[in-house]
């Protein structure tokens, strides 16, 4: 029977460049690994190649290619993209090897606009992808996910379960015109700052 997969990969971004993104009003771009193959994650699961290169496919040629490739924040326990949470779109995805390789652009959304201040502050969090499908467990107790996988996004939360990947910041960022969502940053460091004193991460 299908069930909701989700996997995590911590994900760490240079602050520096977050505030020279907000200064600027520019998109922020990171960069890394979001997915592997063949490796046991925290869940105990593992993703074999073929089925992984083959969702990653489909998420290529549909999502990324038609820029709806869109992810939460603090994803929820759900197969629907919920559009009032979203935080980020995923413009890039590149298969080496066994590891899946992402360019993620945060969004000027008040979703994108938090999860650019946890980058500011030099959080960690997570990227986390989210599927259907159903999983096997296997001689060595290990659970192996099926060929009925379907892969639906990536989001970002708070726990990393993925080993082994780190994201890093892109240098290239592309104007956008300004809108209301651009405010929100400052209005969210503003409560920080007057809540808890805190005005500098």
């Amino acid at each position: 029977m299908k069930q909701l997969l989700i996997e995590h990969m911590p994900f760490k971004v240079d602050k520096l460049l977050v505030e020279q993104s907000i200064k600027e009003n520019k998109p922020l771009r990171v960069g890394g690994i979001i997915q592997r193959a063949g490796v046991k994650n925290h869940n105990g699961r593992i993703y074999e190649q073929k089925i992984l290169e083959r969702e990653i496919q489909k998420y290529i040629d549909g999502p990324v290619k038609e820029k709806r490739a869109l992810g939460e924040l603090d994803h929820p326990e759900s197969s629907v993209i919920n559009l009032n949470n979203v935080s980020h779109n995923i413009v890039e995805v590149t298969m080496k090897g066994g590891d899946v390789h992402g360019v993620v652009e945060i969004l000027t959304t008040p979703a994108g606009n938090i999860l650019k201040e946890l980058f500011r502050c030099g959080v960690t969090v997570g990227i986390s992808s989210r599927g259907m499908g159903s999983v096997e467990e296997n001689s060595d107790g290990v659970l192996m996910v099926q060929e009925d996988f379907d892969l639906l996004c990536f989001d970002f939360v708070s726990t990393p379960s993925t080993p082994g990947a780190y994201m890093s910041p892109m240098n290239e960022g592309v104007n956008t015109p300004t809108t209301d969502y651009t405010k929100v940053n400052n209005v969210i460091r503003d409560i920080i700052c007057d809540n808890t004193g805190m005005c500098k991460c």
